[in-house]
């Protein structure tokens, strides 16, 4: 048996942090809302590159968290606010490159959409406020003293948290996948293209009230 102290975390903490992470992506927001408008108007191969630049974009965040960034951004109020309104930004470009794009951009995978979904899910997560926040304000409550150093437990905590989201994510996009399909076989071009804009557009509406 291995002796509590040999743990790099405190074992106690394990499930207690997952069911908390669990909870919080299970909660609506950007990563939420986008991923189920890709997969919903573009597929499941296209959903799944934009759940993998989200995972990334969430490690960027792990090892900020283990390097001290997370926690400078704590003590900086005026950078949060920085990346918050940079993060909703984003949300709102992405908001109208789906409402100019054509038809079949939006309705059907194109030559390359793969990376370009996987870019944006990566800048997305490294300007999601809601990630911030997360190892911001809560990791810290699971971490211990008398365990291993604090970036250890950081990387160790947190890449629970990325398979946590990561596994939540792509139930997101397996299930608007599947609606999708049901759903661009009754509409037009125009008709997803303002779906698609909308729904981007109440995300990043939602996030900034949110984050506030």
């Amino acid at each position: 048996m291995i002796p509590h102290s040999a743990w790099p975390v405190d074992p106690g903490v394990i499930l207690p942090f997952l069911v908390a992470v669990l909870l919080i992506e299970l909660t609506p927001g950007p990563n939420m809302g986008w991923l189920a408008l890709v997969a919903a108007g573009r597929g499941r191969a296209a959903g799944l590159a934009a759940v993998a630049g989200v995972a990334l974009g969430l490690g960027a965040w792990m090892v900020a968290a283990a390097v001290g960034v997370s926690q400078a951004l704590a003590r900086a109020p005026a950078l949060y606010q920085g990346l918050r309104w940079a993060g909703v930004g984003f949300l709102l470009w992405l908001a109208w490159e789906a409402w100019r794009a054509p038809p079949h951009d939006v309705a059907v995978v194109d030559a390359d959409p793969r990376r370009g979904l996987f870019l944006r899910g990566l800048v997305g997560n490294l300007l999601n406020p809601k990630a911030a926040v997360l190892y911001v304000a809560l990791l810290p409550g699971f971490m211990r003293p008398d365990h291993a150093a604090p970036w250890m437990q950081a990387l160790t905590l947190g890449a629970g948290h990325v398979a946590v989201a990561t596994a939540v994510h792509g139930a997101i996009v397996l299930g608007a996948d599947r609606a999708g399909r049901v759903a661009l076989a009754r509409a037009q071009g125009p008709v997803v293209r303002a779906l698609m804009a909308g729904g981007i557009a109440a995300v990043a509406i939602w996030t900034a009230w949110q984050t506030r």
